[in-house]
């Protein structure tokens, strides 16, 4: 169960897509361009341009012998680069998604909680800026170390001067929370979390002609290899070390009051490394130029095709469809993480929960993309929103139980944590179900022309869908929540200053009425609404003919 909708798995299935996509486009490219020179030399076929593209006609029966058997030979360090260069990505995104639990700990508002749920959104709405990375760079620098070289060093300046502030902005040495800095905190790793994007560009793009053209399918692997490593880095390995608690248990013959290392020191090692990788590659990995594989593309020609694909009747549905589908989950997915934290459960612990979930969200998608191969992969899709919906009122009686089952404070008998465990990998069954199903449709019915673009827009707009419901339920969720000051007459606890009032008092703010449960049981219902009022449509949209989804 995790605190945040961003799941390892969600993120970096969402990487390969949008890898797989780019990788989509240039091939198509290639097609298109191969067709078009064949038809002014020659009167070959349609089908007589695919077989010759597919069997590389610019190599002799031998050469593809060699080909063919030569595997990764001459690859294999360029492999390990580019998933190098996806773990220093992954580790922004694992930090924002350690930065809500520490910020729960020291009871922040769930208003504060929205506001800093922002840094998530720039690997959302990155297709805005994408056309700009693929064609602007300096030509003596390298097409991808324009962009890559520069973000890289930018993150490990924001990560060095983080780490002289980081204690500050979250009050670590108050026991207030108003002393938390969480304005200053989103901006931060908002900024963070755009550079990591644009480098997730540049990367991508790079992965095409740094590997030879039978090994470029390895580029989603390094991909997804690297940024779970970086994630884990960032989130489960920080936390476990922070943590006083888990390092005198397991590490330390004798207890300590902090953690072996801090979220400064974190900060600053990382800083120094992305300092000093990024001039490594930058001096020493050369930039290989092929125009066939990773063709200059025009910044007004992709934003006219963008614009072409959105006044499409049916993209304009499938948006609809998907920005609206989350909405009856974000109460389980986004809130009930950070309500267990606030019931006692430690962060650590509540990280920890990714590690067995690792192998489970690999092979997850390999078996479910079996059931969405087929002519109508949304029949999956809309299959697993009900049972999805259902947990939720699980994940509630979950939150519900950790207020009454510990043994002592922070502490849960061996049944409540195998049921936060089943219930968290029934829950990711339906998660994958919905994500693979969603990503086979895209697959299906992209434009081969512009099959990067459509897909990658797509995929931006599920994003959207899924960012927004999060952050309105954990705007709203304060307002419907009532507290008391008890020990203290006269005062309250709707605001930041009436809780520091009510603590100055003497008084203690209780919870009275947890703003939880009504908004889990409203999300059901509205999920269970839209179902009610969308599933004819999505079907539609299923059986729609392939020409109903071209631009041209």
């Amino acid at each position: 169960m995790n605190v945040r909708r961003h799941n390892i798995g969600n993120q970096f299935l969402s990487s390969i897509v949008e890898v797989a996509g780019y990788l989509y486009s240039k091939m198509a490219d290639r097609i298109s361009k191969r067709r078009k020179n064949s038809k002014q030399s020659s009167g070959t076929t349609n089908n007589d341009y695919e077989y010759v593209y597919l069997q590389n006609e610019d190599t002799n029966d031998g050469e593809k012998k060699n080909e063919r058997f030569k595997g990764l030979q001459g690859d294999y360090g360029n492999i390990l680069l580019l998933t190098f260069l996806y773990v220093l990505q992954g580790i922004p995104l694992g930090l924002g998604g350690s930065i809500p639990m520490l910020l729960q700990s020291r009871k922040v508002s769930y208003k504060e909680q929205a506001v800093f749920s922002f840094i998530y959104w720039p690997f959302s709405i990155k297709l805005l800026w994408a056309p700009l990375v693929d064609s602007l760079y300096f030509h003596w620098f390298g097409r991808r170390k324009s962009w890559m070289v520069p973000t890289q060093y930018l993150i490990g300046v924001f990560m060095l001067v983080l780490s002289t502030r980081i204690d500050d902005l979250l009050g670590i040495e108050s026991d207030e929370p108003e002393k938390v800095d969480v304005m200053t905190l989103t901006f931060v790793f908002f900024c963070l979390n755009f550079l990591a994007a644009t480098q997730d560009i540049a990367v991508d793009g790079w992965a095409l002609t740094m590997l030879a053209r039978r090994n470029v399918g390895w580029a989603s692997t390094c991909n997804t290899v690297g940024q779970t490593a970086g994630y884990f880095l960032g989130n489960v390995l920080f936390l476990a070390l922070e943590s006083a608690d888990f390092c005198n248990k397991y590490l330390r013959s004798e207890p300590k009051d902090v953690g072996i290392l801090t979220l400064a020191s974190f900060l600053y090692f990382w800083g120094i490394v992305f300092f000093v990788t990024t001039t490594l590659v930058w001096m020493l990995k050369s930039e290989k130029v092929d125009p066939e594989v990773d063709p200059e593309q025009g910044i007004v020609e992709t934003y006219k095709q963008l614009y072409k694909v959105m006044r499409l009747s049916p993209v304009i549905s499938h948006c609809i469809v998907l920005i609206t589908s989350k909405v009856g989950f974000a109460a389980a997915d986004s809130l009930s993480g950070l309500k267990l934290i606030e019931a006692g459960m430690s962060k650590t612990t509540l990280a920890l929960f990714a590690i067995p979930m690792v192998p489970v969200q690999i092979i997850l998608p390999l078996i479910i993309s079996k059931y969405t191969a087929g002519p109508r992969p949304l029949n999956v899709f809309l299959k697993a929103i009900p049972a999805r919906l259902l947990l939720g009122i699980l994940y509630a009686y979950i939150v519900y139980l950790a207020h009454h089952v510990q043994d002592t404070p922070g502490q849960f008998p061996t049944y409540f944590y195998a049921l936060m465990l089943g219930s968290y990998m029934i829950h990711q069954v339906f998660v994958y179900s919905m994500f693979v199903s969603q990503m086979a449709f895209h697959a299906k019915i992209s434009d081969p022309v512009i099959g990067g673009t459509y897909m990658t827009l797509l995929n931006t707009v599920a994003n959207l869908g899924g960012n927004w419901p999060a952050t309105v339920a954990l705007w709203v969720v304060d307002g419907i929540t009532w507290k008391s000051c008890e020990g203290a007459e006269g005062h309250s606890c709707y605001t930041a200053d009436t809780l520091h009032e009510c603590k100055e008092a003497g008084g203690t703010c209780v919870t009275t009425f947890d703003g939880y449960y009504v908004e889990s049981a409203l999300c059901i219902v509205i999920g269970f609404l839209w179902l009610f009022w969308r599933s004819k449509k999505v079907r539609q949209l299923d059986a729609l003919d392939m020409s109903a989804w071209k631009v041209s």
